[in-house]
């Protein structure tokens, strides 16, 4: 993959910004806040039957069948409800509360500040295309003090399409002033991240830092981010 690219695009859930372990760090905290010890019995079945409805209703917002708000508040509701606790004003501050929380968060996956250090002074424009919500994400990158690396934040929002769409991918080379020739996107995701950047003609590179099974026709692959220096 020997190409002259002066444009990287990376997905930030999972591919710099370490989602599982932070969002474990915002599903105890709200545990402990509304004491949900007392609906659930157990935080490991709360975070079970959150992970179940937030999935689903994930995908309903990717088909356009739900909008943000609807997901940030329902994912919590139908867990409440499923307990036994019909409280739809909970089920608003524990969405509200997991936004706000979830902004402070500053894990990161091993070698991210090295990773994109290095890229920055190699000249490398790096942009961030995410399905995320608006309001959450650029307070990721400042506090993790990513923000200084990246040239735009891309969100599904603001194109008007969810990732794998071909639109938002199109968006991000418009708001970047990039070519798809000259541009690479790094994601997690073989759907929406590497299928989707593929549909729109850009090259890609998945990461894949649990090592899952290798996908047929995934051009390069790396498990941690470092390995970009190899690449480019």
């Amino acid at each position: 993959m020997q190409k002259n690219y002066k444009h990287l695009f990376f997905d930030l859930d999972r591919t710099l910004w370490d989602f599982e372990r932070n969002s474990e760090v915002v599903l105890n905290q709200l545990f402990r806040d509304f004491q949900l010890q007392q609906i659930f019995g157990s935080y490991v079945l709360f975070k079970a039957r959150y992970k179940y409805h937030n999935q689903r209703l994930w995908m309903a917002y990717h088909q356009n069948r739900i909008d943000k708000e609807t997901l940030m508040v329902r994912r919590f509701y139908l867990s409440l409800k499923e307990a036994g606790c019909d409280d739809m004003d909970m089920a608003h501050e524990m969405g509200e509360d997991y936004l706000e929380l979830s902004g402070l968060q500053t894990h990161t996956f091993p070698n991210t500040h090295k990773t994109l250090e290095y890229l920055h002074n190699k000249g490398y424009k790096m942009h961030i295309i995410t399905n995320g919500f608006n309001r959450v994400q650029s307070k990721k990158l400042a506090n993790c003090k990513l923000d200084t690396y990246i040239t735009n934040l891309i969100t599904s929002e603001d194109a008007g399409h969810t990732k794998p769409h071909k639109a938002i991918f199109k968006y991000a080379l418009k708001m970047a002033g990039a070519t798809t020739e000259e541009s690479l996107m790094v994601g997690d995701d073989l759907k929406t991240d590497i299928q989707g950047a593929c549909n729109a003609g850009i090259d890609q590179v998945y990461f894949n830092p649990l090592r899952h099974e290798s996908q047929e026709g995934v051009i390069s692959e790396i498990s941690d981010l470092s390995e970009l220096r190899q690449i480019l």
